[in-house]
């Protein structure tokens, strides 16, 4: 789409508000709310959604009201996805801190400068790089597409906004009454645990002789899925074979572990049960200190062959980043240059990197306490950042910002920064910090790059002013950075981040790889077990072995509610491929259930950063409303719940599609 052929949705020569107050401040305000509800929905389930989609929903259905045009709806989408963006850089890499002990609380300066500086970056690093990106015909964008579409659409009258909004506020309702911090009506998930065994186990030497006889028992702990409307959501927007193979994950750690591991450790777990704790208890205790590593070892392992697979994206990424420093000086100047072409300064940009460079060296000796050090960690950084922001970028435009493979990229740059504090000298705390600081600030540029590259596509098909939708990424940066850790700490105090209620499985990877390599502190064999396994499921070209161990390493009920959520979208899509759908009316069945799922997402994000500053204020829910301490709700309702949501995740698609048809007819 590059060249003189090229025409955008608004005429380069056509002149209307753009970056106006009211666009910039819904930006702000979407900005700050989906980002604070992808830091939930990530610390929980270890995925983020593309937050483009309902930005652009809700920024239209607002700016409608206010009389705002297309380009000013581009604005306020482009500032707002910006929040969900930094939000993933954050969740994977700050509570890492807390998690490897560095911190015993979250430092606020600390963590909103790492996210600021490296979100600032992100934007000025996608500056240089945009200009080659958007014009390479070669480069599909399709989330990019499918949003510039949706914007289309909207023009004609159709926001989709309803959808958006009444499934957010059936989200939140829902979540409100489950427990363990709402009003505790209907019971989040169900378990229990099947006790079996054999009376006498024989140990043989090579010639059959028995050297020891011994008593064994196991078990096996079964949970029904989370009555989560966010995980339904979750599952639906990623689909039935992603959803599936995560799920496959929880199958394997949970249902074929943990009976081998409770049965060999049932000797020495006895005397707990008689000691009060039971057995649901002490399989959560095991299922942490022994499959959770092996899940980590395989993270590790599948994050470096998601890169691998990418190789050649890679390479080509960077190249094309190198290149377009040249081109970008060239042709940035000039007065003949149109409005669509226009990019911040590249001077500018120049200037703004140095800066941030020389700061982030001062940054830095917060965390090493050395000078030398401190600027070794900031030419890491800055490498790497560039490198990544570049790789990010390219990657969007292949498979959209959804599928961007952050962790995988952060991880290449955490083991780097780890065995250069090593060899530098640097151990303990203060390693285990810099490490973390350095890959924090790598991993909110790639996540902010990917995220703006594909904003700006989409502002090259509707005809928006680069230059001004980079600012307005930037000020959705410096805002969404101010707020983002208060919505994590919330939850951290109410839940306690590495609990099975936010597991955060990315910032537990970042957290036990420095650890383990700075302070010597990993369960090694366990570790390396896992690597094994992953390598395994590679030769046998298993898909994604990065989502297996992330199943693996997620509590088995959110596994299982994702999977649920994939199968409705299974059961939507085939509805429309036995009705004959074409590509116009698959495109609506699509669109409809993800607004529909991104809402669900939104509600119970949004009620359950609220319920854990009830939490966190000393307000017990149970107690306002008369419930007893310990009660844990009705499992029936939590049926309900799936049956409510399956309800809507399936007829409204059907509806929109049959509605298309016979307007069509």
């Amino acid at each position: 789409m590059s060249g003189q052929n090229f025409k955008p949705y608004v005429s380069p020569e056509t002149e209307m508000k753009e970056l106006s107050f009211k666009a910039v401040a819904l930006g702000v305000i979407l900005a700050m709310i989906l980002g604070a509800a992808n830091a939930y929905l990530g610390l929980k389930a270890g995925m983020t959604v593309a937050a483009t989609f309902p930005a652009a929903v809700i920024a239209m259905a607002v700016l409608r009201i206010f009389k705002g045009n297309v380009l000013e709806e581009n604005i306020a989408r482009t500032t707002a996805s910006v929040g969900e963006a930094l939000a993933a850089g954050a969740i994977f890499t700050i509570p890492a801190f807390v998690m490897s002990g560095v911190w015993t609380e979250f430092n606020y300066w600390e963590s909103t400068l790492l996210m600021l500086v490296g979100g600032i970056l992100g934007v000025l690093l996608i500056t240089i790089l945009r200009k080659t990106l958007v014009q390479d015909q070669s480069l599909p964008f399709p989330e990019s597409q499918a949003c510039t579409e949706i914007v289309k659409a909207g023009q004609g009258g159709k926001t989709g906004a309803k959808y958006v909004l009444a499934t957010l506020g059936l989200g939140a309702l829902i979540e409100v009454f489950k427990n363990p911090n709402g009003i505790t009506l209907i019971k989040d998930t169900v378990k229990g645990f099947w006790e079996f065994g054999f009376s006498k186990i024989n140990l043989l030497n090579s010639s059959g002789k028995v050297i020891t006889s011994i008593k064994q028992k196991g078990g096996l702990m079964v949970q029904s899925p989370a009555s989560s409307p966010a995980f339904l959501g979750v599952g639906y927007i990623i689909g039935f074979r992603l959803s599936a193979i995560t799920f496959s994950g929880g199958v394997f750690g949970w249902v074929f572990l943990m009976p081998i591991v409770l049965f060999l450790m049932y000797n020495n777990v006895i005397d707990f049960t008689a000691g009060g704790s039971n057995w649901i208890q002490i399989a959560g205790a095991a299922y942490n200190a022994t499959v959770k590593p092996i899940a980590v070892g395989g993270m590790l392992v599948g994050a470096f062959y998601t890169l691998f697979k990418m190789r050649k994206s890679l390479a080509q990424g960077i190249g094309k980043g190198l290149r377009d420093i040249k081109l970008a000086k060239e042709g940035a100047e000039g007065n003949n240059v149109p409005r669509t072409e226009k990019d911040i300064s590249f001077g500018l940009v120049l200037l703004a990197v140095g800066i941030i460079f020389l700061a982030m060296i001062g940054v830095y000796n917060i965390f090493t306490q050395s000078w030398s050090i401190s600027i070794v960690s900031a030419l890491v950084m800055a490498i790497a950042a560039f490198v990544f922001a570049a790789v990010a970028g390219y990657l969007v435009g292949i498979i959209g910002s959804s599928s961007n493979p952050i962790s995988g990229l952060t991880l290449s740059t955490l083991l780097i920064a780890a065995i250069l504090m090593v060899a530098m000298g640097l151990t303990h705390n203060h390693g285990i910090a810099a490490t973390l600081a350095i890959a924090t600030v790598v991993c909110v540029v790639a996540g902010v790059a990917g995220d703006m590259m594909q904003d700006l596509k989409v502002g090259q098909l509707l005809g928006g002013t680069p230059w001004k939708m980079e600012v307005g990424e930037m000020i959705g940066v410096v805002f969404a950075s101010m707020i983002m850790i208060y919505p994590i700490m919330l939850l951290h105090n109410a839940n306690g981040i590495g609990s099975e209620a936010l597991p955060a499985p990315q910032a537990g990877l970042m957290a036990m790889i420095s650890k383990g390599i700075i302070s010597g502190e990993m369960a090694w064999p366990l570790v390396i077990a896992g690597m094994f396994f992953a390598i395994a499921l590679i030769l046998l070209d298993a898909p994604s072995p990065m989502l297996i161990a992330v199943g693996m390493y997620l509590p088995f009920n959110t596994t299982f509610a994702i999977f649920i959520g994939g199968t409705l979208k299974y059961i939507v899509d085939k509805i429309a491929e036995k009705k004959g759908a074409n590509k116009e009316e698959k495109e609506v069945v699509n669109n409809t259930g993800l607004l529909l799922a991104s809402g669900l997402v939104a509600g119970e994000a949004l009620v359950g950063i609220i319920l854990a500053g009830f939490v966190g204020a000393g307000i017990n829910l149970k107690t306002v409303f008369g419930l007893p301490a310990d009660f844990e709700g009705y499992w029936t309702l939590g049926i309900l719940v799936f049956l409510i949501l399956g309800y809507v995740l399936i007829k409204y698609p059907y509806k929109e599609f049959l509605a298309l048809r016979k307007n069509n007819n």
